[in-house]
């Protein structure tokens, strides 16, 4: 078991919030310094650049360019895949406790960085200095908790049972080669790494192609780990994915992919690459997470929980609440404390101390919100939000204000389709079975969550519910932050296809495949 590293948790119990919070202001303005660099593509252990690069820029201010990352080739893609091919022999053959050994490594030296990393994701991708620092926490965690996996299970060899006495048996999982890490913008640190770490630690080979709006994050990870390792064991190329992320899915000496993004990319990306041949494709499809609220929850609870998870990051979550069921009986009640207190978020410059909700990630969200609002209007009724925010400190980002929409039909496209926008679809229910089958009425099942003080409909909701990480009662967010070991993030349905979930004792696996072998001491 592994000790969480829980930042900002840590810093609450030792009354140290204040030194938290100038450490992170120090590595805002340290970072400052760094605006506008150009990064390499990493390439068979070398930096390479590419003709022509491209800016990322900050959704909170888009006149700030963080960076210029490299718009790789498909030559260059490909001379990657080959690299990571050569690396293959070498990597696997390193010891599982050399392995475990460079990963510790590299969560020591991201525990010693975390503040300038946290500080990064916060002005790459829009998340306040607390989820910024979450996800840092997650990715260590990550680093750490799948070295513990892999030495608890002594490299994944295990002795069988004997089939005949002159025989000796063990089972050993061995990895398939070249893996394709496609990343998304919303954690751009914690599933970028944590995708490759489950690769990686395996002895398979990593070709990383992360989200170009957010690509600084995941190359801190490979410009951390790539001269430990034997070179082109570990490649990050950043880019289009129409260029990048379709070589990689198309190529036939790629072994298998983990993918975290939208279904229909991802579905479309399954279909292409097992095409020809039954290869591994790890995927996280997004959710379109639900939360029941009974009549006899505790609101305060209730509303603390549900605005928490529909509006923390914008609801740019795979995990986000983005529909609620209320009783019919407590509904006038629980939206009238919701709206109160999402009128108290305070949105702003996500890097700044106060600031809860920052930008949404580009101007293609916006339009995607803007189009939500409208139909919202059409055929519902917003009760709160709805607007572009575009004066002030606002005119330059990408700001929206958190939505809350009622009386819209159980079928409809917003009550069904996943937007991740911070907007909340508010449906009523009349009794309790009811509600359970409009929270599984979906393609998705990810995540769902329950406020009920009756023991009865808290055991049917994990009875029945079709969704791969579950809570009741959680005030703290009711369907999002699980914590890595202690809740695996594994979805259902149309959110995933593997079926086993990231920081869970089951991750590893998926990126090895089972060899018996039998030794025969007959003379």
């Amino acid at each position: 078991m592994i000790e969480n590293e829980n930042t900002w948790a840590n810093a609450v119990k030792n009354n140290s919030q204040d030194e938290f919070h100038k450490k992170f202001d120090r590595s805002i303005e340290t970072l400052k310094s760094d605006f506008g660099k150009v990064f390499p593509l990493i390439i068979n252990g070398k930096e390479v650049q590419a003709e022509k690069t491209f800016d990322v820029r900050s959704p909170s201010d888009t006149r700030i360019i963080l960076a210029k990352f490299p718009l790789a080739t498909k030559e260059q893609t490909t001379l990657a895949i080959n690299s990571a091919k050569q690396a293959f022999g070498e990597w696997s053959s390193t010891s599982y406790q050399t392995r475990a050994k460079i990963f510790r490594e590299v969560a020591e030296q991201f525990s010693q960085e975390k503040f300038t990393l946290a500080a990064i994701v916060s002005l790459e991708n829009g998340k306040n200095r607390l989820e910024a620092m979450g996800e840092l926490d997650e990715t260590i965690d990550f680093l750490r908790f799948y070295a513990d996996q892999l030495e608890a299970h002594q490299g994944f060899v295990n002795e069988t049972k004997n089939a005949n006495p002159n025989e000796k048996t063990q089972s050993v999982l061995k990895p398939y080669g070249v893996w394709g890490i496609i990343s998304p913008f919303n954690f751009p640190s914690a599933i970028s790494i944590g995708m490759s770490s489950g690769a990686l630690i395996t002895g398979n080979s990593v070709v990383l192609k992360p989200a170009s709006d957010t690509p600084w994050s995941a190359f801190k990870f490979v410009n951390a780990i790539y001269k430990k390792i034997p070179a082109g064991a570990i490649n990050i190329v950043t880019g289009q994915g129409s260029i990048v992320g379709q070589t990689i899915v198309e190529s036939k000496e790629v072994s298998g992919i983990a993918f975290t993004g939208s279904k229909e990319v991802g579905l479309a990306g399954f279909r292409t690459f097992t095409d020809n041949s039954p290869k591994p494709f790890i995927s996280e499809m997004g959710g379109k997470n639900p939360v029941i609220v009974t009549e006899s929850a505790d609101l305060e609870k209730a509303t603390d929980g549900v605005l928490r998870a529909a509006f923390g990051y914008g609801g740019q979550k795979c995990s986000a609440c983005s529909r609620v069921y209320v009783q019919k009986q407590i509904a006038t009640k629980f939206l009238d404390k919701l709206v109160i207190k999402t009128q108290n978020i305070k949105i702003g410059l996500p890097w700044e101390k106060d600031t809860y909700l920052g930008p949404i990630i580009n101007d293609a969200a916006r339009k995607k919100f803007v189009s939500a609002v409208e139909l919202a209007k059409k055929d519902g009724k917003i009760v709160f939000g709805g607007e572009i925010l575009k004066e002030g400190i606002y005119q330059n980002g990408y700001y929206v204000k958190p939505t809350i929409v009622s009386n819209l039909p159980k079928d409809h496209k917003l009550v069904k389709e996943e937007l991740f926008l911070p907007f909340l679809c508010v449906q009523e229910f009349e009794n309790f079975d009811e509600a359970i089958k409009q929270a599984n009425d979906s393609e998705y099942g990810l995540t769902a969550g329950i406020f009920s003080q009756k023991k009865s409909e808290v055991d049917e909701f994990f009875s029945k519910i079709e969704a791969g990480v579950t809570y009741a009662n959680r005030a703290q967010s009711a369907t999002t932050g699980a914590m890595v070991q202690s809740q695996p993030f594994v979805g259902w349905k149309n959110s995933g296809i593997s079926g086993k979930g990231a920081g869970g004792a089951y991750y590893l696996t998926q990126f090895l495949r089972e060899q018996t072998q039998t030794i025969c001491n007959e003379q």
